[in-house]
């Protein structure tokens, strides 16, 4: 019987990543919109921008890392997940008045900086994750 070639993992991973992109999301939405955050995360925290900064740098590096495994990681398909995040970002902070809490575009701005973290980040693993080996940088 001949040997089967090796699997290919990423297509099960992007899933995975995928998933938990979704799910964390959705977490997200529901933390930034429930009435009593306090409630949920207690009392000594780092700052709210902090926190806006920490929760999208997060979302954006899962969300950009499913596009980096499943083989998307071009241009365009950044530049517009970059652009859905904010749009994410910005709805979420506009709908938050509907649920007792208060819209700040501060907190937005750092959502959107917290997106370009992330992206560089992703940006930055993607390209040492292809460089080949036994290149130059490798031998020195």
């Amino acid at each position: 019987m001949p040997a089967q070639p090796p699997r290919d993992r990423r297509p099960a991973a992007a899933t995975a990543l995928a998933v938990t992109t979704a799910a964390f999301a959705g977490v997200l939405v529901f933390a930034t919109h429930y009435p009593k955050p306090e409630e949920l995360l207690g009392t000594h925290l780092p700052s709210d921008k902090t926190l806006h900064f920490a929760a999208y740098a997060v979302l954006t590096t899962l969300a950009a890392g499913t596009l980096a495994v499943s083989g998307r990681w071009v241009p365009t398909a950044v530049a517009r997940l970059g652009a859905a995040l904010a749009v994410f970002g910005l709805l979420d902070e506009a709908t938050q008045p509907l649920f007792a809490r208060a819209a700040e575009p501060l907190d937005w701005v750092f959502d959107c900086v917290g997106i370009a973290a992330g992206m560089v980040a992703v940006a930055t693993a993607a390209t040492l994750l292809r460089r080949p080996r036994g290149s130059h940088a490798d031998r020195t």
